[in-house]
């Protein structure tokens, strides 16, 4: 028998009980607003993407593989080689944290919000302070990996620093340096044999989450609309139906 998909919680401005508003959520929101607000208010949600299994298998196996190091308390490779004075962190409550619909929580008074999201990693250091850490996976040759700046990484530093609002929520000491872990595909070599080979290489962030505040109470006044707001001006999907809408036979008349 097929497993049974959880009910989408739609936001009720009659409602008293906090609003769950995930990390993902929260980005779709400053993607575009109106999209967010037919999502979470109305119920209509954007098309699916496929999934990227093998970006999916990169992040299990550099958790199985960090996970060897946090049963040692010992620093992973990679982090020796940076100098990064610290190793895997371990907690009871870290696979909850992990898991995509359940993540680290946290009650946000002001908007009544319940924000969560799932941390791919945490480090600690000998002071008990933590390192968010998250992976990604790339094949680019050309990608440029010593930074955040390209413009789609944007949300990787936001993604960053929403984690450490969560964790600094619950009570814990949180660093501003924050690293992604990024497995680079090898395509140099003379056959495939089977094997995908990854380089990793470390980028660190500095984070800043004074945007989150001001955020949230800006999404609470979407949600608290009557009508959805307009379309954002970078949304690909609101320029598609945008134009969709135009080209329609009643609308040329």
């Amino acid at each position: 028998m097929p497993a049974r998909k959880s009910r989408k919680v739609l936001f009720d401005p009659t409602s008293t009980e906090p609003f769950p508003l995930s990390r993902a959520k929260v980005e779709s929101w400053i993607t575009c607003p109106r999209c967010f607000y037919l999502d979470r208010r109305l119920g209509i949600t954007q098309p699916g993407l496929p999934s990227m299994m093998l970006n999916r298998a990169v992040d299990a196996l550099l958790k199985a593989e960090f996970d060897i190091y946090r049963a040692q308390a010992n620093a992973h490779p990679l982090m020796a080689e940076h100098g990064i004075d610290a190793v895997p962190f371990s907690h009871p409550d870290l696979a909850t944290w992990r898991s995509n619909f359940k993540g680290i929580r946290l009650h946000h008074k002001p908007t009544n919000f319940m924000l969560y999201g799932a941390v791919d990693d945490l480090w600690v250091a000998p002071s008990g302070e933590l390192f968010v850490v998250d992976y990604k996976g790339t094949a680019s040759a050309k990608d440029d990996l010593q930074t955040l700046d390209a413009e789609y990484r944007q949300g990787y530093k936001r993604q960053l620093e929403f984690y450490q609002f969560l964790l600094r929520g619950n009570g814990f000491t949180v660093s501003q340096r924050a690293y992604i872990v990024y497995a680079v595909g090898k395509m140099d070599r003379p056959s495939f044999d089977a094997k995908l080979l990854f380089d990793l290489q470390l980028i660190e962030h500095y984070g800043n989450t004074e945007w989150i505040e001001p955020a949230l109470l800006k999404i609470k006044k979407t949600l608290l609309l009557d009508s959805q707001p307009l379309p954002s001006s970078n949304c690909e999907l609101c320029e598609y139906m945008k134009k969709v809408a135009t080209q329609s036979p009643s609308h040329r008349g």
